[in-house]
């Protein structure tokens, strides 16, 4: 295949998918810039290894994969570097009830791992064993974090995830 052939193919695949993979950005960090970033940092990554991923048998799941891990590791990054230059005990944040009472306050509030788990498994529909090598874990690990995730999401959330469930 020719390096013109496999460049249109990518770019094909680029403006198909770069909807649902900025959805996915999106509800992981919460912030419209950020995402778009993520997804020019995940078709940068997918063009790099174009050859390679076009072969996969799901490439929506394989490019989903890329951009999760690419969440991921920047999140660990930024943590590392707020730990370098934090200072010690820092007072607590004043808890903002209006922010609560939407889903992405709520989903802020979780650790990215398992906000990533959550994401996947509940917005993206995948399933468990799906989840689990996306984020190379176990399934066992996929739902405990999920289960407990939940549980921290409906406090969060208050009586606020009543008035969703009748739609």
């Amino acid at each position: 295949m020719s390096a013109t052939v496999r460049q249109r193919d990518f770019e094909e695949y680029a403006r198909a998918g770069r909807q649902r993979l900025y959805r996915t950005a999106y509800l992981l960090c919460g912030d419209r810039e950020h995402a778009r970033d993520l997804v020019q940092s995940t078709l940068a990554r997918l063009f790099q290894h174009w050859h390679r991923a076009s072969r996969a048998e799901h490439l929506d799941a394989y490019a989903r994969t890329v951009l999760t891990r690419l969440f991921l590791h920047e999140r660990r990054r930024r943590l590392r570097d707020l730990l370098a230059h934090a200072r010690p005990d820092p007072a607590p944040a004043e808890p903002r009830p209006e922010l609560r009472v939407t889903l992405m306050a709520a989903l802020a509030e979780l650790p990215p791992r398992a906000r990533a788990m959550v994401v996947l498994r509940y917005w993206e529909d995948l399933s468990v064993s799906e989840v689990a090598a996306q984020l190379r874990c176990s399934e066992s690990t996929v739902k405990s974090q999920c289960s407990r995730s939940l549980t921290r999401l409906r406090a969060v959330l208050g009586e606020a995830h009543v008035y969703t469930a009748e739609y």
